[in-house]
């Protein structure tokens, strides 16, 4: 009689891995990758090297420390997807050792010290990106207008991005007098306060038929990888809309109401990091809501915040403020949006 070895159930393999997952959600960020490479520079490739070098250093070390298997966990590439998401927050031309600490507190900090993958309550990335905007305000505000529309005299290659990488000076005779210049939501913030009107502010080069010009190829091709994550099923269409219409609605009645104080919706959605967040940030499946209904509020929420830090608040961008203040919010959300029915599918 032959008999046959048996497992234990379930006996269904899972659809996806979590490596595959992650793979798949890093090729989307390609052709965002490529724009924004072709509109700013190399800093970005820069910036992905030292934020992931440093990412999987610190997740290896702390692994090593809490005596758990590491290359297991490295190959999961959430440490990796992390690393990007931070460089893509971070501008063009960051010192390494800016990138580095970033990276290394949204491993440390707000990742492994919580226990690692599944269980914690902030993006890490994000949790990084806002560590550096408070500690490190100078360099976080050293950007690059888009190339080819004659916003700077000069453009940092690749020789001036490592140079100001390793050194945090530009090589002679660049200065940021001659190649920075500040981002569309920083320009508008700062016009609006000088009692400038949203037309006048536009009416400059730097602004083209929806945000700025350069940044809203960039969205594009960010919402082009968040569709084709939103077909290839790797995150769910409730967060990203939400989001989006989070900030949408709140502009378009105060742009409505007077047009000459407050910026369209639509440049609020291509002309800053709503996009990325959207489709990349807010919908980590660690850190996110849960439930169907509870991701429609948690987006929403993102949306609504980042709308009133950007309107009212003190920066430019509020979307990691947002992200984070939402993330706080999650554990009452899925508790209050748990359905009634049993065997309704959240």
């Amino acid at each position: 009689m032959r008999t046959f070895e048996r497992t234990m159930a379930p006996h269904l393999r899972p659809a996806a891995s979590i490596p595959r997952l992650m793979g798949e959600v890093l090729i989307a960020l390609l052709p965002a990758t490529v724009a924004y490479v072709w509109y700013f520079g190399p800093g970005l490739l820069l910036n992905m090297a030292v934020a992931t070098a440093v990412a999987v250093a610190a997740e290896a070390a702390v692994l090593a420390v809490r005596n758990r298997e590491v290359m297991p966990r490295l190959q999961d590439l959430t440490a990796v997807l992390s690393a990007v998401l931070l460089a893509f927050a971070l501008p063009p031309l960051t010192p390494w050792w800016v990138t580095a600490t970033g990276a290394a507190f949204a491993i440390v900090f707000a990742k492994q010290l919580y226990g690692g993958l599944g269980y914690n309550p902030f993006n890490p990335a994000m949790a990084g990106y806002v560590v550096l905007l408070i500690s490190f305000p100078a360099e976080m505000t050293h950007w690059l207008p888009p190339s080819g529309l004659g916003l700077a005299p000069e453009r940092a290659d690749l020789f001036a991005s490592l140079t100001y990488l390793f050194t945090s000076h530009l090589p002679n005779p660049l200065g940021w007098d001659s190649i920075g210049g500040a981002t569309p939501l920083d320009e508008v913030k700062t016009q609006l306060a000088l009692a400038r009107t949203v037309d006048e502010i536009r009416s400059t080069a730097l602004y083209g038929d929806f945000g700025a010009r350069g940044w809203e190829w960039v969205n594009n091709y960010v919402a082009l990888g968040g569709i084709w994550l939103i077909y290839r099923r790797v995150i769910q269409w409730h967060i990203p809309v939400a989001v989006l219409l989070g900030l949408i609605v709140p502009a378009t009645v105060f742009y409505l109401v007077e047009p000459g104080n407050y910026p369209p919706p639509a440049f609020h959605v291509f002309s800053g990091a709503v996009m990325l967040g959207a489709f990349f940030i807010a919908t980590d499946p660690v850190s996110a809501a849960t439930t169907g209904r509870g991701r429609l509020i948690y987006g929403a929420g993102i949306g609504v915040l980042t709308y009133v830090i950007r309107t009212w608040g003190g920066y430019p961008d509020g979307l990691a403020f947002a992200v984070l203040l939402m993330n706080m919010a999650v554990p009452a959300i899925d508790r209050y949006t748990v359905p009634r029915v049993y065997g309704h599918g959240r």
